[in-house]
């Protein structure tokens, strides 16, 4: 069976949107409903973000959500639990996300078993070393069927960029800007360029550009440079927000708001 992330870059040319989202955030039990929310209202793909305690990538808005959602008492074996049956109603591509800690406790196998069998595609651990995939776990992750996607950021030099994208399964994680996550309002012209110069090196796999896009003016720019866009900080700001909308409904006037429709 082809891999969905696959699938989809084949099928949708431009403008992908992967939106993330922390599990168990805002409520334990939201993150099936969500995905479901998601996948209707016009998400093309959705990164489920794996909880830890000591997000250093993160920005403050995804740090608080995820640790309100181990104060909610979300776990990854609760996680893959919940995620159990959730191909019988969401078709788009789902990626988890997280730092490698909590995936060693589980063990390396056990984490892609229960990827493969819960109808994860990919995955993203931010904090495994290219050279360390490659050696240790790479044949273990194509043994499961699981992608593995990496980061690039505007410092990462031309040689490495070229290593990364060959290792790098189903997209590359274009990073916008060498910080942590968190919305901007804005794409600056130094971040332009940086696009451009990946675009000129004709990379084997399509990217998607993340961290600072939070707007619908962002993600149309970040659209002109790469196959898509990644919306995290914004999203989870969304779902937080004190109002009377329902988690679903706030994902519906969000993705309208990104759309445009």
């Amino acid at each position: 069976m082809k891999n969905r992330i696959d699938q989809l870059f084949s099928e949708k040319e431009a403008e992908i949107l992967s939106i993330y989202l922390t599990a168990g955030y805002p409520g334990l039990n939201d993150t099936p409903g969500l995905l479901e929310a998601l996948q209707e209202h016009g998400a093309d793909m959705v990164e489920i973000g794996i909880p830890f305690s000591d997000p250093l990538a993160d920005g403050p808005v995804i740090q608080k959500s995820s640790l309100l959602a181990l104060q909610n008492g979300m776990s990854l074996d609760l996680l893959f639990s919940q995620l159990k049956g959730i191909r019988n109603t969401v078709d788009i591509p789902l990626v988890l996300m997280g730092y490698l800690n909590p995936v060693l406790q589980m063990g390396m196998e056990q984490f892609l078993k229960n990827c493969r069998d819960t109808g994860i595609d990919g995955v993203i651990i931010p904090d495994l070393p290219p050279g360390e995939y490659e050696s240790l776990y790479m044949e273990l992750f194509r043994s499961y069927g699981i992608y593995h996607t990496l980061l690039i950021t505007p410092h990462t030099d031309e040689a490495r960029i070229k290593r990364i994208a060959a290792l790098s399964e189903g997209f590359l994680y274009l990073v916008a800007d060498a910080s942590t996550t968190g919305a901007r309002d804005s794409v600056g012209d130094h971040q332009k360029k940086y696009f451009q110069r990946l675009n000129a090196m004709n990379l084997p796999v399509p990217g998607l550009i993340g961290f600072g896009i939070s707007n619908r003016e962002t993600f149309k720019t970040a659209c002109k440079y790469a196959r898509g866009a990644i919306i995290g900080s914004a999203f989870i700001r969304a779902l937080g927000a004190q109002n009377a909308l329902s988690p679903e409904e706030r994902v519906k006037q969000f993705i309208g708001e990104i759309r445009g429709s």
